[in-house]
């Protein structure tokens, strides 16, 4: 097996983004902060998707059952990006981190 010489670039980190639909005429209400890492930002979105997810879930109860389908659907594609955003962050967990070379010398 032949050793990297070059250690793979680090992750990227957030840049500031603003976001929130409301369409009341204003600028949104909400920002993602610059500067935090890749990862970090990847597990809370995990969270977010599995919260949309249970509560989704839940409302299911209430709903008419000529809606269900739609919400499925729904409910469907919440799971297929969490499961790439798990995917990733399971990548990224298990990559060994770059080792200092003049260390081991």
């Amino acid at each position: 097996m032949i050793k990297k010489i070059v250690p793979d670039p680090p992750l990227p980190c957030t840049s500031t983004r603003s976001f929130g639909r409301c369409d009341a005429g204003h600028d949104p209400l909400f920002t993602v902060n610059p500067n935090i890492s890749a990862e970090d930002a990847l597990v809370h979105v995990a969270l977010y998707l599995r919260s949309a997810y249970e509560t989704g879930y839940k409302a299911l109860d209430y709903m008419r059952e000529e809606g269900r389908g739609m919400f499925w659907s729904n409910l469907h594609a919440i799971e297929m990006a969490e499961g790439v955003v798990e995917a990733i962050l399971d990548g990224i967990e298990s990559t060994p981190p770059p080792t200092n070379r003049s260390s081991q010398a």
